[in-house]
């Protein structure tokens, strides 16, 4: 009876110490860096610091005096440079949805969306009737493509780390070839553990 009794005892012990598991929902703008690595604060941050900028520049307006149209963008690559896995499709979304609902610019599918487009477009040609099917050779040229990279700096010694982010993009003229806004933003971060190794 005894050794039932400790048994017992001994499985509710290991019982009561089993981890837990809390999940907490959180509003989407609370800031929460766990881990000190580029997180949705950041993306978001340092999206809309870039929106601010590029449409503040005079080459929106210079486009607008001269051809009387918004201009047209197209992203291309935004480069991940960073020591880190960053998701930057979250950033380049974040940027298009904010640009667009600006109502400054207007922006075109990028190379990998336009393919499923076309086929689209090349299957109603076969199979929807004369009146619904899209045209071919209708896109509209996207006028300035938004280019750029996310890049770090790490410095560690002794459980201690400052993470150094910046990000960089360009808006290139297509047809010229010129750099019509260059847009730079910076965030560093300190973060301290104890006993850890990096």
């Amino acid at each position: 009876m005894r050794q039932i009794a400790l048994l017992m005892g001994s499985m509710l012990m290991i019982i009561s110490c089993a981890p837990t598991h809390k999940v907490t929902r959180l509003d989407v703008s609370t800031q929460v860096d766990l881990s000190g690595r580029w997180n949705d604060t950041d993306s978001r941050l340092v999206a809309n610091e870039m929106i601010n900028d590029v449409l503040s520049r005079a080459w929106l307006t210079d486009f607008v005096t001269e051809h009387g149209k918004k201009p047209v963008v197209i992203v291309g690559t935004i480069r991940n440079l960073s020591t880190e896995h960053i998701n930057v499709e979250t950033f380049v979304t974040d940027m298009e949805r904010e640009l667009i609902n600006s109502g400054e610019i207007k922006f075109v599918a990028s190379r990998q969306q336009r393919g499923e487009v076309r086929e689209e477009r090349h299957e109603q040609q076969q199979y929807s009737t004369e009146e619904t099917a899209k045209r071919l050779a209708a896109e509209t040229g996207a006028d300035f493509m938004l280019k750029g990279s996310i890049k770090t700096i790490e410095d560690t010694i002794d459980g201690k780390k400052v993470i150094f982010y910046q990000t960089d993009l360009e808006l290139i003229n297509i047809e010229s070839n010129e750099k019509a806004w260059i847009g730079s933003k910076k965030i560093k971060k300190y973060i301290e553990r104890s006993k850890y190794k990096w």
